[in-house]
């Protein structure tokens, strides 16, 4: 697992030096063609990553649940996030993922509900979860380079 945890930490640091090198405009910045902007696919990212993780482990998630509506599955920008937003998703970025290493290394996650994404897969365990959510990671950080290119 340690290999699927420094993938994870790889991510986030893309996701990072979004958040670093786009101005609040940008981050909030709906391009034609899209249905959503980088800010909220880093905060959809985090917010799934609880939810694959914690929320269909039974355990509580490690972030608002203000946060998770906002973000989660078939949601869209309704609203600019604001800085201070921004600083809060760079904080949990990282800490979220730390907690998961933590809590993974302490056998935390005794239970999983299994769960079938859109693209077909079935994930029967938090490994699988983890590993997954690579993927899903992998995929909205492809997104948000194409929209990088128009705004």
């Amino acid at each position: 697992m340690e290999v699927s945890f420094e993938i994870n930490k790889t991510s986030r640091n893309i996701l990072l030096k979004f958040l670093e090198n786009y101005s609040l405009e940008q981050l909030n910045t709906i391009p034609e063609g899209f249905s959503n902007n980088l800010i909220w696919n880093i905060g959809h990212i985090i917010v799934v990553q609880q939810m694959l993780v914690y929320k269909l482990s039974n355990l509580p998630m490690n972030i608002s649940d203000v946060m998770a509506e906002k973000f989660k599955k078939g949601t869209k920008p309704k609203h600019n996030v604001t800085q201070e937003e921004i600083d809060e998703m760079k904080l949990l970025l990282f800490s979220t993922l730390e907690k998961t290493k933590t809590d993974y290394n302490e056998s935390l996650f005794q239970n999983y509900n299994e769960f079938t994404s859109m693209s077909g897969f079935t994930i029967k365990s938090i490994t699988d979860a983890i590993e997954f959510n690579n993927y899903h990671e992998a995929l909205h950080t492809g997104i948000m380079m194409q929209i990088r290119k128009f705004i």
